[in-house]
């Protein structure tokens, strides 16, 4: 079961003390169970077709999307896209802060498949099994005994809103991030799934 992050999401608990007692254990069985979320979600799929649909969305506001992507839904394939690439990078920044090596907010450790590459239930999949062993290879590079009081160094706004993030803390906050998405994962595969049965395609872009 991937962790219960509500107390984050509301801002009782910071991230870094929601993190102390947490093992690499933990964070490995956290890592499969929120793939493996995501991979049920998928499977459900009935079709390529609804991989790559458009849903309505009226909150979508993307700031770092080309202009007249910026107000449209993200399909399930953007989705897949989008959470692996958040989840990889705190992945590979929390191996550093393990194995002791100074880490701050540059360079980027982020790549993220570009969206409209994801538009087939296979393709979506497969993303998803590789950032699960992404992830664990480099849950896989922490040493025996990481370096816990090694702390990413945040921005200001980032330590009010996250606290002090240890290498545990750091992996944990992709985790964060994609668990926050499951909702909106849920309501692109209903309304995909609803535009399916009723022969809809007009939604869809890219593919």
């Amino acid at each position: 079961m991937s962790p219960d992050f509500s107390s984050v999401h509301s801002g009782a608990v910071k991230l870094g003390d929601f993190a102390r007692p947490f093992q690499v254990e933990d964070v490995h069985a956290a890592t499969n169970a929120s793939v493996d979320h995501l991979l049920g979600i998928i499977r459900d799929v009935r079709s390529d077709a609804e991989i790559s649909f458009i849903p309505y969305d009226p909150e979508a506001n993307d700031s770092h999307a080309v202009p007249e992507e910026r107000n449209i839904g993200w399909s399930l394939g953007h989705l897949v896209a989008h959470v692996t690439a958040s989840s990889e990078e705190a992945a590979a920044i929390a191996s550093l802060l393990a194995r002791g090596v100074p880490y701050g907010r540059e360079p980027r450790l982020r790549y993220e498949t570009p969206w409209r590459e994801i538009n087939t239930r296979a393709k979506a999949m497969q993303r998803l099994e590789e950032s699960r062993r992404i992830r664990l290879g480099y849950l896989a590079a922490f040493p025996s005994t990481p370096h816990l009081e090694n702390q990413c160094a945040l921005s200001e706004r980032g330590k009010e809103r996250y606290g002090e993030l240890n290498a545990i803390g750091q992996f944990l906050s992709g985790l964060l991030h994609e668990t926050g998405h499951y909702a909106q994962f849920q309501e692109a595969a209903r309304q995909a799934g609803e535009a399916s049965r009723e022969g809809k395609n007009s939604a869809q872009v890219g593919g």
